[in-house]
């Protein structure tokens, strides 16, 4: 686990950094997912960074709530989808590396574009539909926020999984308790995920988010559970800004990006462990 350990620190300095050099980003959620993303790219999937769009023949991963794309782009890169280097170019001009991800700039890695919120379950849903109906028994995964099942597509889709058994889905709620307004409880109380998921008929876990050797055993767990008629839903707690001191906790670091010397003293809480773009 201590390589993971050092790449999760590599990419939460990558994160500070995009979103510093252009005063623009999201890096509160991003933060709080880099153990997820790093035990699913690094350890947990079947994937290629010899990007192919149709995803045959391996795992397939969709995030829905893309406003935390440094900490996915950092993975991709990282995990050698397209040069790190790249990562400098992240929200500029003509860059492939978009605040919310794209498909039209051809980004090894991105499947479909996550701006607006709701959408990527329903999404998930149907590659992994697609890829029973072409005898593929890869898993598709998928990353959702906890403010973001305010949108109602969401329950539709979380419905219409379980009653057609799509049981070859592993979907995440990032469990931060905190979203654009504040936190998640006081804008609009979702009350148990736990018991509606299971409800609805999903296979219900939770994992600590934060913790990397816990997400790596729960996400292998999950992989047991498929194939057995329902789909499953993990419930991830995670802190956001986790692992910067001033940005953990709060809603105030979800959109807004560190001046210099935050950037500083973020740096100094984050060690240098694969070598900064």
């Amino acid at each position: 686990m201590e390589k993971l350990v050092d790449i999760a620190s590599q990419i939460r300095r990558d994160i500070v950094r995009m979103v510093h050099g252009v005063q623009s980003g999201h890096p509160g959620g991003s933060l709080g997912c880099t153990e997820f993303f790093t035990a699913l790219y690094f350890e947990v999937m079947k994937h290629n960074p010899d990007f192919k769009m149709d995803g045959r023949d391996e795992d397939l991963f969709f995030l829905s709530n893309g406003h935390i794309s440094p900490v996915f782009y950092s993975a991709l890169a990282r995990s050698g989808y397209f040069p790190i280097a790249e990562l400098a170019s992240f929200r500029k001009i003509n860059s492939r590396l978009q605040g919310h991800p794209t498909t039209h700039e051809h980004l090894p890695g991105i499947r479909v574009a996550s701006g607006s919120l709701g959408q990527g379950m329903s999404v998930a849903i149907g590659a992994a539909l697609t890829k029973k109906l072409n005898k593929d028994t890869n898993t598709v995964f998928s990353l959702h926020g906890d403010g973001e099942l305010d949108e109602g597509q969401n329950w539709e889709a979380i419905m219409f999984a379980a009653a057609k058994g799509v049981d070859n889905l592993i979907s995440t709620i990032d469990m931060n308790g905190q979203q654009i307004d504040g936190t998640t409880n006081k804008v609009m109380n979702l009350g148990s995920l736990h018991a509606k998921f299971e409800a609805f008929g999903w296979d219900v876990m939770e994992m600590n988010g934060n913790d990397v050797a816990d997400v790596v055993a729960k996400l292998n767990e999950a992989k047991t559970r498929l194939g057995k008629g329902k789909p499953v839903l993990i419930l991830m707690t995670t802190v956001m800004g986790k692992g910067v001191d001033f940005m953990e906790g709060t809603h105030e670091w979800h959109g807004i990006a560190p001046n210099d010397e935050q950037l500083r003293k973020a740096l100094e809480q984050l060690p240098e462990t694969l070598g900064d773009y």
